[in-house]
């Protein structure tokens, strides 16, 4: 009996065996199954949220091949800005040859400059203007040059006279537009650097400002190569604070400051403490977006629009498409024959004036339109203006401003870069009333991912710190304030 026992244990007994080691084998299968699935899925959700950044790269800018041998000259040297007689003197003659166009009657600004008004200024700028009382003006502020990728770049520099003990002082640099300078901050760094004394604060957030001049604009010098865009503007602004010895600041922006400063953003987001500006320019865009824009106007909620956004956005064809159509014909100029428009008004002080100070007409105020001199004196003063305007004459630096618009537009038409990379860096937005084109929020957090203020300003337009200092330091102070207390 046991002879018939014994096979029959013995299979059962190795069927055991087989059964226990197929089991073993799943044991040590299945986990490690498990662990590399879920090292996949670690994988794809830490991509998923990989910060895009762009490249830092390198350039030159300079005259010639650049240098093989040899380091560049890092050095940062005092600057002052001077004039003569001579420069002065050449003004006045040309100013005194100039030659105008009756202006259609009643026409107001709808074709351009008021050449009736234009007279006035030039008589002003004539008669009245002191250009070497502006000079000392400029110089009131702390000039520098420095020299970048083979070109020199110009910044002002200013530090706060007092700072209360246990406060930090908060590097800020801010960047302008076209056709503005440097200058259009000349208003609001006082109240950055000097709160307290202004009324804006405690003192709890003091700023130190650096302003640096955009290659190719008033004292910085051109860049001598083709491709120099925002992206390479962003990279030197880098430089010049790493050289200045900043590892973490904040930046400011509007107009091409604003695309300046996001790309500074995108670039070395670990330096970028916080990003403000105060023009966003994203479009609706896809479906998605052409539908926003038709809900918006009868059930704004549904797609994310305030009541302001409506009160800005609508009529919609009327504010964003025949506005800015009637606003951005220099923009076409610029982008694609920048040297032909800019040889006549490099050539003639008058016919400078008339384009630059135009844009601070409408871009101020779109109702300005309506006004035979353009609202200019409502809002600012015409020795503002004209050192506005001298900044750019005396360097011959329109030709080169206006090449910005090519470099930029040849490599991305639709101005939508930004969006394909995103901004992660915290961020404030002003919104002014009076501003180009509005973006709602809701747009806005397309590429700037963490906006920690959107400010719904109650006045002004495209030329905030020059024409709302107080406003927009204020907003600046309240967004700073709240991200270094995240």
């Amino acid at each position: 009996m046991w002879q018939e026992i014994l096979p029959n244990t013995w299979e059962t007994i190795s069927s055991q065996i087989r059964s226990f080691g197929y089991s073993q084998k799943h044991a040590v299968l299945i986990p490690a199954a498990a662990l590399g699935v879920g090292g996949m899925l670690v994988y794809w959700l830490r991509s998923r949220h990989k910060i895009k950044t762009i490249e830092m790269s390198d350039g030159w800018w300079g005259s010639g091949e650049r240098p093989v041998k040899g380091k560049e000259d890092e050095s940062i040297r005092p600057f002052r800005i001077e004039t003569s007689d001579k420069e002065i003197e050449d003004l006045h003659r040309r100013l005194d040859q100039a030659r105008y166009t009756p202006h259609v009657e009643g026409a107001a600004f709808h074709y351009g400059f008021n050449s009736s008004y234009l007279q006035k200024v030039v008589a002003y700028w004539r008669n009245q203007f002191d250009w070497r009382k502006q000079v000392e003006v400029l110089n009131k502020y702390p000039h520098f040059k420095t020299t970048i990728e083979g070109i020199e770049i110009h910044f002002i520099h200013i530090k706060p006279s007092y700072v209360p003990h246990g406060r930090a002082v908060q590097p800020l640099l801010m960047v302008h537009g076209w056709p503005g300078s440097f200058y259009e901050f000349y208003k609001i760094i006082p109240l950055l650097t000097e709160p307290a004394s202004h009324g804006l604060n405690e003192g709890d957030v003091v700023f130190e400002v650096i302003c640096p001049s955009i290659p190719g604009y008033g004292f910085s010098e051109a860049p001598h190569k083709q491709g120099f865009d925002s992206v390479a503007a962003a990279r030197i602004f880098h430089k010049l604070m790493n050289r200045l010895g900043f590892k973490e600041y904040y930046l400011q922006g509007g107009d091409w400051g604003s695309r300046i400063t996001t790309n500074m953003a995108q670039m070395l987001p670990q330096c970028v403490k916080g990003l403000h500006l105060n023009l966003v320019f994203i479009t609706a865009r896809g479906f998605g977006g052409i539908f926003s824009v038709m809900l918006g106007a009868y059930a704004p909620w549904l797609v994310g629009f305030t009541r302001e956004d409506v009160h800005r956005m609508y009529p919609f064809i009327q504010k964003n498409i025949y506005d800015i159509l009637r606003e951005s014909g220099y923009l076409h100029i610029q982008a694609t024959k920048p040297d032909t428009a800019g040889c006549g008004l490099n050539d003639s002080p008058v016919g400078l004036a008339a384009y630059i100070l135009e844009k601070f007409s409408t871009w101020t105020n779109k109702s300005f339109l309506q006004r035979d001199d353009g609202g200019l004196e409502s809002k600012y003063t015409l020795d503002e203006l004209l050192t506005n305007v001298m900044i750019y004459w005396v360097t011959a630096s329109i030709v080169s401003s206006m090449r910005f618009y090519k470099e930029n537009i040849t490599k991305d038409p639709d101005l939508n870069a930004i969006s394909r990379v995103g901004v992660y860096v915290p961020t404030g937005i002003a919104a002014f009333p009076q501003e180009i084109t509005h973006t709602p929020q809701v747009w806005t957090k397309k590429a700037y991912k963490n906006i920690i203020t959107y400010s719904y300003m109650p006045r002004g337009g495209h030329f905030a710190a020059f024409e709302e200092p107080r406003l927009l330091a204020q907003d600046i102070m309240n967004f700073v304030r709240k991200v270094e207390h995240l």
